[in-house]
């Protein structure tokens, strides 16, 4: 890890077994596969980086339109658009490999069988640090039930991924569930090194002048700061229910919200729809973590992890 320079906070910490220089990833879907944002930002600065998803076969993703900015975030449909694992690993993964910071690929299936497949594909590639896993896809086998709405199902995705791969696994939890704490634990009783939450929430957005729906696939996800205190009581149930660490993401724009994450039990943070509107959100929020902790005598980021006072 990172030796701090005298009297400045560490930021370095490990998550599943990574080996991280600060707390700050960019989240998946939201920076595309790096070379996108390497002319905007120093990518060696972030703790690490989390790429699109990536799935066995190339996706074309969902018809136009599929973005809309609403008050207060963004809603999307993009239909998980990728290259496929071959393009990929031709295409980015020199690039990739190529960075100083750790690379976290997002895989997605529509069968338990594809995510192992792929899994077990991603074993054998060289400069991956670990898989994060979007069980909010649907289930083809099962009439399209999405696999993280129900822990079994979540079980058995994060089950086959444990045995296809010895990197360590992330899945990425939805956050349309009624109970956060059972589905956490079955993700981490499945074999999950750390958990990633949360995703977008399902939504939907109506044109009143044609009363059709705006997005082509009728619904699509939220992100952004309208999430955000939904995504904190998440967090916080699920790092009370579980001993892997989490990643948290949900509406992040600047510092203060990743310190709210942090606090709540998060022991990492990825900004996501910020990085549309500002490529540079994840460098502030890094600095302006350091600044927190140095202004409030916190000598480590780790002691800042779950240190939510209720008295």
């Amino acid at each position: 890890m990172t030796n701090p320079a005298a009297g400045s906070p560490d930021l370095s910490l490990a998550v599943a077994g990574i080996r991280l220089q600060n707390p700050v990833m960019v989240a998946s879907g939201t920076f595309g596969y790096g070379p996108e944002f390497a002319e905007l930002i120093d990518l060696n600065r972030l703790g690490a980086i989390v790429v699109k998803g990536i799935s066995i076969e190339p996706e074309k993703g969902n018809p136009t339109p599929r973005m809309l900015e609403v008050p207060g975030g963004l809603l999307n449909a993009i239909g998980l658009q990728n290259p496929g694992f071959e393009k990929f690993v031709a295409e980015y993964m020199p690039f990739l490999r190529g960075l100083r910071i750790p690379l976290i690929v997002n895989i997605w299936g529509r069968t338990i069988e594809q995510y192992g497949n792929l899994a077990a594909r991603f074993d054998a590639v060289p400069g991956v640090s670990a898989l994060e896993i979007n069980i909010s896809c649907p289930n083809i086998k099962q009439g399209g039930l999405t696999f993280g709405s129900d822990p079994r199902l979540a079980a058995a995705v994060i089950s086959a991924v444990r045995k296809s791969t010895r990197l360590p696994i992330i899945p990425k939890l939805p956050p349309n569930t009624s109970d956060m704490p059972a589905l956490a634990r079955a993700a981490e009783d499945a074999g999950a090194n750390a958990i990633s939450l949360v995703n977008s929430f399902p939504a939907m957005a109506i044109d009143i002048r044609t009363r059709r729906p705006i997005l082509a696939n009728i619904t699509g996800g939220l992100s952004g700061p309208a999430i955000h205190t939904i995504a904190v009581k998440l967090v916080w149930e699920a790092a009370k229910a579980v001993r892997v660490p989490i990643i948290a993401m949900g509406g992040i724009a600047g510092p203060e919200e990743a310190i709210e994450f942090l606090i709540a039990g998060a022991s990492a943070v990825a900004v996501g729809t910020a990085n549309f509107t500002d490529p540079a959100t994840a460098l502030r929020v890094i600095e302006g973590i350091r600044g927190y902790l140095a202004e409030n005598g916190i000598p480590s980021v780790r002691d800042l992890v779950g240190s939510l006072r209720l008295t």
